[in-house]
């Protein structure tokens, strides 16, 4: 007996949707609101966001693969310079180019538009369009004003305001998405809400715990490496270590008796456990190498360029 192939209409639509935009103007929990799920960390914090995360978005008539980006800034170290080639990558990958503007910070600089931004979508030659993020935190007459400064630059199809926070002005988003989709069956089984592995997901959860707890330096110098993972009937096991550039952060991260290294652990397991699924026991230590940001056998080695 031959397996059940799903059929879908004539017009079904499925193609890649890059997420561009400067660093926490809301691409990561645009998409998650879009998937009803947490596919990308979300934090206060600037750069959150390392290296391109797919987020599988199904409906009856099409299926959009969202393609998050790290923040597009000016790199000064070589996880940075990676970071942007994953958001080049994504650009150059898209079918379709959706900018995320922050309205509040386009109100704060006089509706500047960077024209560094303007140049990189115009030479990709993709269908843009823009979505203007943070709605609920502006007046009518400033959202007019950003949306004439945006259509001024003559790259965007269409302009939206949305609060992607609050879950407003999505739908009509993703009905213009779908219709400059190419006609085209889903990449992807309907199920699949992303092509990244589970331990993809558990590092992330631990990172954005220790975004959560630190300020300045240490966010920015750590990475996280999933060790172990084993699945039991019970409890599955994870190990991971905590990878930093210094002693003196290494301590840090560790804490007083541990309390900082307790902290991040429990907070981390308890989220993994509601992404999962499942029981966890989470193992956690703490080291670290020298330099890792600037050095490329490390950048390479936790996967990130190319």
């Amino acid at each position: 007996m031959e397996d059940d192939v799903p059929e879908y209409p004539d017009d079904y639509r499925s193609g890649y949707v890059a997420l561009i935009g400067e660093p926490n103007v809301g691409k990561s929990t645009l998409m998650n609101a879009i998937m009803g799920a947490q596919i990308s960390i979300v934090t206060r914090k600037p750069q959150t966001t390392r290296t391109m995360v797919l987020g599988i978005f199904n409906s009856d008539e099409a299926q959009i693969l969202f393609l998050d980006t790290p923040g597009l800034i000016s790199p000064k170290y070589l996880l940075q310079k990676a970071m942007m080639q994953a958001a080049e990558q994504a650009i150059a990958d898209a079918d379709i180019i959706l900018h995320i503007a922050d309205l509040p910070k386009l109100h704060k600089y006089e509706y500047k538009v960077d024209e560094r931004l303007v140049a990189l979508l115009r030479e990709s030659g993709k269908p843009c369009l823009a979505a203007l993020n943070k709605q609920d935190r502006v007046a009518d007459a400033e959202k007019k004003e950003a949306r004439n400064a945006l259509e001024s630059t003559g790259v965007f199809k269409a302009i939206h305001p949305i609060s992607a926070l609050l879950n407003e002005g999505i739908d009509p988003l993703l009905d213009e998405l779908v219709t400059l989709l190419p006609v085209h069956p889903p990449y992807f089984p309907p199920e699949h809400l992303s092509d990244r592995p589970e331990r993809f997901f558990v590092s992330e959860i631990i990172r954005e715990k220790i975004f959560e707890k630190y300020k300045q330096e240490i966010p920015y110098s750590t990475e996280v490496v999933v060790v172990d993972f084993k699945e039991k009937k019970d409890v599955d096991y994870i190990a991971a270590d905590i990878i930093v550039e210094k002693e003196s952060q290494r301590k840090i991260v560790i804490g007083a008796k541990g309390a900082a290294i307790k902290d991040i652990g429990t907070k981390a397991r308890a989220d993994i456990e509601k992404f999962l699924g499942r029981k966890v026991y989470l193992e956690l230590h703490v080291k670290y190498r020298e330099g890792w940001r600037n050095d490329k056998n490390w950048i390479k080695r936790f996967g990130y360029g190319e």
